[in-house]
């Protein structure tokens, strides 16, 4: 069985908030804080968690 995590992450003074869906939350929170991948999270500084859902299927719209 696989496990998703859908979070959200916010910069240092709450200004900004992010959506996002992982299979690997510590990985994708490291790439984040990083600054891994170019976009906005990385053009807001958006790396502080700030909550998270663990899911055992791939959660849809």
């Amino acid at each position: 069985m696989h496990t998703y995590y859908v979070y959200l992450l916010t910069n240092a003074n709450h200004a900004v908030l992010y959506i996002g869906v992982t299979n690997d939350l510590a990985r994708r929170i490291a790439e984040h804080k990083a600054g891994t991948h170019e976009g906005f999270t990385k053009k807001y500084n958006v790396h502080k968690l700030v909550y998270f859902e663990t899911y055992g299927t791939m959660p849809m719209p």
